[in-house]
């Protein structure tokens, strides 16, 4: 059973004027009457889970009444009801059939992601992919949909690829089958014949699986576009769940790169992808209060918090690294921290605001951004830890790719797919002594659009614009400038009329 409990949605209308009615102007001060952490009233207010003796308490200071906040509203007669049967009531509320290690009570927005893609699993869908960058918030998103849905499953079983001591089919499909109470005999347990039982247990039985970091499967092909199975029994597994002629069960997958087997046009009927980006502005307000980082927004620290945002992109990892920090380094006093990363955010914003006023300051091969390790936490947590090994998986399986990846990061803006192109055509020929195909140019591009490392928009003009995120341009610069340097050459990029052309305006 639970321990904790969450509002149903449709009331935070009625708690938000029992603030107001109970003489609480602000969250902080409902927090600091009941003696509570102000993430925990955040909490409470957004529908995140609190603890029961928590949720009580603040119900009573709310003059609410607890049992009715749990369902959905109804003209029922609202009665107060006692702890006794609050606890019966906690009954309904689902726990978490798998261990979490992302969605906390800190979850902050996403709301329209939750609905598109719950609505996707209950309906058609069989299979659903949520992509984007590392630290995204893939594996958060997935953890959240997997409470959403649970009660409709039978069962629900999980598999992070980056954590197994082996990612061949077999292996898994055997653990699994025998997880189920399969039984199996010697000549079950060959490869074809595991994935027949698998493929058939997923058609008799509801089962959602949730496969994180799909990436970890794939392998560049230089003959084909895109990553493929290193196991040709995941791809036949996945082909499978998609081709069969009915099924219960539900995939949902987090990966950083596209699987492009798998979103066939002859499967679009029951496949789904989602491209996962930033926190909004608005989310990341609730993430600061969620956090304890509660801020009017006048005042100083509220703006510091922006500024960091901002920069960031709204990148969910390294912005509740920064929280962390400011609270286990820092006492949660936001200016302190701020004295200490001040310059390098400043950095940027400059670099930027120059960019976006003058096609001449658009290239910035020298710049030393910092944002990949702006302090020694965010350097172990999101640079060590995360975006390292998604650069060095780059750079081992498609070395073109990582090429285009380190020139391209000498623009500071997005600009058209040629400025790209040409960037990485500089590189070779300085590295091979030889041109650089159109072909290869665009396979590399390609590979890069498909593990989601650059951003496409579409510029006034209605011409293609790629860019990157900031965080990934601040280590894609410095590997740049390592280049450099291992080629005694203080820089390969140039601004002529030509990159004028190339949209840089």
């Amino acid at each position: 059973m639970p321990r904790s409990l969450k509002v149903h949605p449709s009331w935070k209308p009625e708690i938000v004027e029992a603030l107001t009615r109970n003489g609480f102007l602000t969250q902080g001060a409902l927090a600091g009457h009941v003696e509570m952490g102000l993430s925990t009233v955040n909490n409470f207010i957004n529908s995140r889970p609190v603890y029961l003796s928590n949720f009580e308490i603040l119900c009573d200071a709310l003059g609410l009444t607890p049992v009715e906040l749990i369902n959905p509203p109804s003209e029922a007669t609202k009665t107060q009801l006692s702890s006794s049967t609050l606890l019966d009531a906690m009954e309904t509320q689902p726990s978490a059939p798998i261990p979490f290690y992302s969605y906390d009570e800190a979850w902050v927005g996403r709301e329209e992601a939750v609905e598109t893609l719950s609505e996707a699993l209950r309906q058609s869908k069989r299979l659903v992919l949520i992509l984007g960058l590392t630290g995204i918030g893939k594996t958060a998103l997935a953890e959240r949909l997997v409470l959403e849905c649970q009660g409709e499953m039978e069962q629900v079983q999980r598999v992070n690829f980056e954590g197994v001591p082996s990612v061949d089919f077999a292996a898994i499909a055997l653990q699994w089958l025998e997880e189920w109470g399969v039984t199996l005999t010697a000549q079950d347990r060959e490869p074809q014949r595991l994935l027949q039982q698998v493929l058939g247990y997923l058609q008799e039985h509801s089962v959602l699986l949730l496969l994180d970091s799909l990436e970890t499967l794939l392998i560049a092909d230089e003959t084909e576009e895109g990553g493929q199975f290193a196991d040709e029994y995941w791809l036949a597994f996945f082909q499978g769940v998609l081709a069969a002629s009915r099924s219960s069960s539900r995939l949902l997958i987090t990966s950083q790169e596209l699987p492009e087997l798998l979103v066939q046009q002859r499967y679009q009927g029951v496949w789904e992808s989602y491209l996962l980006t930033g926190l909004s502005e608005a989310e990341q307000r609730d993430l600061w209060v969620a956090t304890g980082l509660d801020c009017e927004e006048q005042t100083p620290e509220f703006k510091i918090l922006s500024r960091l945002g901002t920069v960031y992109q709204g990148h969910p990892l390294v912005l509740r690294v920064i929280v962390g920090e400011i609270w286990e380094s820092f006492q949660g006093k936001v200016l302190a921290y701020w004295e200490e990363v001040e310059g390098k955010i400043t950095e940027v914003e400059t670099t930027l605001a120059r960019a976006e006023q003058n096609a001449r300051e658009a290239l910035g091969a020298e710049d030393r951004w910092r944002l990949h390790k702006l302090t020694r936490k965010v350097r172990l947590e999101v640079n060590k830890q995360r975006l390292k090994a998604t650069f060095q998986r780059l750079e081992q399986q498609v070395p073109d790719a990582y090429w285009l990846l380190c020139a391209a990061a000498v623009y500071r803006i997005p600009v058209q797919v040629e400025g790209w192109l040409m960037q990485l055509g500089n590189l070779v020929q300085a590295v091979e002594k030889r041109a650089c195909s159109l072909e290869r140019q665009e396979r590399a591009l390609v590979e890069l659009s498909q593990r989601f490392l650059l951003e496409e928009s579409v510029n006034h003009n209605d011409k293609r614009m790629l860019g990157q995120h900031r965080l990934i341009r601040s280590l894609a610069l410095e590997h740049y400038q390592g280049l450099m340097v291992q080629l005694q050459k203080p820089s390969l990029s140039r601004l002529d009329e030509a990159d004028v052309l190339y949209g840089i305006q």
